[in-house]
């Protein structure tokens, strides 16, 4: 299993800190996650948010690449029917010269309602133009003097220049539904998975039905993960800001409704009521013995080749948070990695 953890940049006013201040405290963490042995960083992104979510992927990753030297950075993910996809083929380009071939692109149709009306665009056409700008990223970067003519895009006589390092570029989408991940599997990407349950059986079924060896694809799985000398510790810093995330997406997850499970992904009204809960039992939170016995299950219940850690949640000080994935790589990660 390959380890990786998230970073969404985001600042509630709760906690706001100056986004300067935020910013080289995350970057300064990434640096050091990778002197720990991490194997790749995931920058995610949404738009218009009270906490100022990472709204602009590929300059962070620039930053990100400027910095450091092995480990590997992706997106989990672009939201690819907000942006151009011959500027998302070129935009990972120059990140993938910039980090010389460290670059995983990680895609996806998105979901909130509130993003696609400020970006006045028909929610129900999100998969439709997901579909497209994926068949143009991936003719861009493989073939000369590109012609497309799509529903949402058109180019004519497109030569990207240069091309990225990699050959091929390593492209990921984020799906949960059975139709979504099939669809990943057909068009030949990595699979990108979060809350629900496991799509990778979905996923491995239809890469074998189009001849295509699962060995030769990766399953990404985000979870969350927290590890601290005693589980109280790791509770009383996980919580607050816990609650405060999913109350985010617990709104957003909701009002779309794309998968079994959304209408009723966050339930609770304080913070203090999720450690004792289903949802705080299953959550990789506590000593790194705790958290090591809750990874060996996981291990058997989802099929998963990459691993991703969240645990510099919205709002906890990035010191905190860093010592807990130093925690976690000195004490955890040996017993798993690849």
């Amino acid at each position: 299993m390959k380890f990786g953890f998230m970073e969404d940049f985001r600042n509630p006013k709760e906690w706001r800190r100056p986004f300067p201040e935020l910013y080289q405290a995350i970057l300064d963490q990434i640096v050091y996650c990778e002197e720990l042995g991490y194997d790749n960083i995931w920058l995610t992104e949404h738009h218009f948010t009270e906490d100022g979510y990472n709204p602009s992927l590929m300059p962070t990753a620039a930053a990100v690449a400027a910095r450091t030297s092995r480990i590997r950075i992706g997106t989990f993910i672009l939201l690819l029917p907000f942006q151009h996809p011959t500027r998302v083929a070129e935009d990972a380009t120059c990140v993938d010269i910039l980090s010389n071939g460290r670059f995983d692109l990680g895609v996806g149709q998105g979901y909130s309602y509130m993003e696609f009306d400020a970006f006045c665009m028909k929610r129900e056409e999100r998969s439709a133009r997901l579909n497209e700008g994926v068949q143009l990223l991936q003719r861009l970067w493989h073939e000369e003097n590109v012609s497309f003519e799509g529903k949402f895009t058109q180019v004519k006589n497109m030569t990207l220049s240069p091309k990225p390092v990699q050959n091929p570029m390593p492209l990921w989408i984020g799906a949960r539904a059975e139709k979504a991940t099939r669809r990943v599997a057909r068009v030949g990407a990595h699979l990108m998975a979060t809350l629900g349950p496991d799509p990778a059986p979905w996923y491995i079924d239809e890469l074998q039905k189009h001849g295509r060896d699962p060995k030769d694809f990766n399953i990404a799985q985000l979870r969350l993960v927290y590890t601290a000398k005693t589980e109280d510790e790791a509770w009383a810093d996980v919580a607050p800001h816990l609650h405060s995330m999913m109350e985010f997406y617990g709104h957003i997850l909701a009002e779309a409704n794309d998968a079994p499970g959304d209408k009723d992904v966050w339930q609770f009204k304080h913070h203090s009521e999720i450690r004792d809960s289903a949802f705080g039992r299953a959550a990789m939170v506590g000593t790194p013995d705790q958290v090591a016995r809750k990874l060996e299950q996981f291990n058997k219940e989802f099929q998963c080749t990459h691993l991703i850690t969240l645990t510099q949640l919205p709002g906890l000080d990035p010191r905190r948070a860093t010592g807990a994935f130093e925690l976690f790589a000195k004490e955890v990660m040996p017993q798993f990695k690849q």
